[in-house]
């Protein structure tokens, strides 16, 4: 199976640790295609002569990595593809791969009406020889093919800034120069190019089996990039109207959901039980579990689906972290959740904060296993990397919908830098979790495909549940699912051999997340 992922704009250090994760852990082959922000990158046999100017004096990122050839030049305007392939191992293999992405790419021009695309003999790459003229580069070719399994691969020029490239010599080749579609005189679009080269891709690499989905919208129609249009209000259950039956939950104010109110109340303490108004809350409470919510109540991102507030948060509590483990020992707790707001205003994203939490957690309640379900941090590497040292048992990041609906539903976001956080985890031995909800316009084969993305970065327990619209201001219900769909998405989720899926109209993050964990953790 080739599975194409067309993801808009990445930034280089989320597209790179996407592409480790399904290297590692995949079973499918992958076409990831994007376009990155600003970046230098330096191969194996880079040279630093080769950078000509100081990359942050023009607005651009160094980044060394461990793909074939010398220096080069991703940014806006520019196709980039990494192909994450099975390729057995042979004489010669690495040269035929070379020459297949070659002919890709050499093959999409000609469908997209320029013929002047070629080779030329001691220069990987696509190359524009015009009579008359100096060679010009149009597709630099940087791979690593290793263990059967291809890393990196191609950038396309199709309108970039072309003055960027004059702070480096390309490739480390002196004598010639570098072009794109838009310099050739042809004048497509980025859409155009991605569905053209998809389609090579799937005829050439997908065996017959291919799937894809895009994050980016591929249409230019204005009206087709609206919310509205995005998530099908059309279609959308009003605010208001009576639940089906399977999702009325029967407000039961037990004498466990009473002690827990009052610990947390006692402590100071915000849970997302109560904040998200999930409900679940008092089948969870009456059984004894919370879900700690840590780094304040107040978000600074604005999803489309969540009730949490998205005022201007107050200043981390340095106490927090004692309180948390202090209701935990009290509370005599065998499996703690904590979950936070999104810091985006904190250097760290608010990482020191959950890295705190488990400490403290682990310095009182030793036996108890700790699972966090963390925003992504921005992706910083340093900042994931405190919270992963600190050790918890289960590390849970949501990607909450299907690669269409991304940036209408969390657009402050990045499903691609989502996977990366958990693919990071994962190459980190941890035991990895996510969640999706349903019912805001994806169709069941887009909900099997970012399913078959997460589990092949190497994600172990799943959640799906449906979204329940908070207030009249948040995103729109399309639909309901019913129990007998949430069934063929569970039994769908262990065939992709997933350890736990939980899989119901009510489930959420943190329903039944003390089973979930005592499947896995230590399996």
């Amino acid at each position: 199976m080739l599975r194409t992922r067309w993801l808009g704009r990445v930034r280089y250090r989320d597209g790179h640790a996407l592409q480790r994760a399904l290297f590692d852990n995949a079973a499918d082959d992958y076409l990831l295609l994007t376009e990155h922000p600003h970046v230098y990158t330096l191969g194996l046999r880079a040279s630093l002569d080769n950078v000509l100017v100081a990359p942050e004096s023009v607005g651009a990122e160094l980044v060394s990595t461990n793909r074939g050839g010398d220096v080069t030049y991703h940014g806006p305007g520019q196709l980039v593809g990494y192909p994450i392939l099975s390729m057995p191992d042979a004489p010669g293999a690495t040269p035929a791969y070379v020459h297949s992405v070659e002919q890709l790419v050499i093959d999409t021009c000609a469908d997209l009406g320029f013929q002047g695309a070629g080779r030329i003999d001691g220069y990987p790459g696509v190359w524009v020889d015009v009579e008359g003229r100096s060679p010009r580069k149009l597709c630099a070719i940087g791979v690593r093919r290793t263990r059967g399994r291809t890393m990196h691969g191609f950038a396309l020029n199709v309108d970039p800034d072309l003055t960027y490239f004059d702070h480096i010599i390309p490739c480390g080749i002196r004598d010639k120069g570098v072009t794109s579609l838009a310099a050739e005189e042809v004048h497509v679009t980025m859409a155009q190019v991605v569905d053209a080269l998809a389609a090579r891709a799937a005829a050439r690499w997908g065996g017959g089996l291919t799937e894809r989905q895009d994050v980016s919208v591929r249409r230019s129609n204005a009206a087709e990039k609206s919310v509205a249009a995005v998530l099908a209000v059309a279609e959308a259950v009003p605010f208001g109207s009576p639940k089906p039956a399977w999702l009325r939950v029967k407000a039961d104010l037990g004498p466990g959901f009473r002690e827990i109110k009052r610990t947390m109340r006692a402590q100071s303490l915000v849970t997302v039980c109560e904040e998200a108004g999930c409900p679940n809350i008092f089948e969870c409470w009456n059984a004894g579990t919370a879900t700690f919510m840590i780094n304040g109540e107040r978000c600074t991102r604005a999803c489309g689906f969540c009730l949490v507030d998205t005022e201007r948060p107050a200043a981390p509590d340095p106490a927090e972290a004692e309180h948390v483990a202090e209701a935990v020992e009290r509370m005599n707790l065998a499996h703690a959740v904590i979950t936070g707001v999104a810091r985006d205003d904190l250097p760290d994203g608010g990482a020191a904060a959950f890295a705190a939490a488990i400490q403290a957690v682990r310095g009182r309640c030793p036996s108890t296993t700790i699972e966090v379900l963390i925003p992504d941090c921005k992706g910083n590497p340093e900042a994931l990397h405190a919270i992963f040292s600190a050790g918890p048992d289960v590390l849970n990041h949501n990607l909450e919908t299907v690669a269409r609906l991304q940036r209408a539903v969390r657009p402050q976001a990045s499903y691609a830098r989502s996977l990366a956080v958990l693919g990071r985890a994962r190459d980190a031995k941890l035991v990895t979790k996510s969640g999706l909800m349903v019912g805001m316009g994806e169709s069941q084969a887009e909900v099997l495909g970012a399913m078959a993305d997460l589990r092949n970065v190497g994600v172990e327990i799943l959640t799906l549940g449906q979204y329940l619209r908070p207030t009249a201001e948040h995103l729109p219900v399309a639909r309901w699912w019913d129990p007998a769909e949430f069934e063929v998405l569970r039994s769908a989720g262990e065939a992709m051999g997933f350890s736990h899926v939980q899989s119901s109209p009510l489930t959420r993050s943190s329903y039944h997340a003390r089973e979930a964990a005592a499947v896995t953790v230590g399996g």
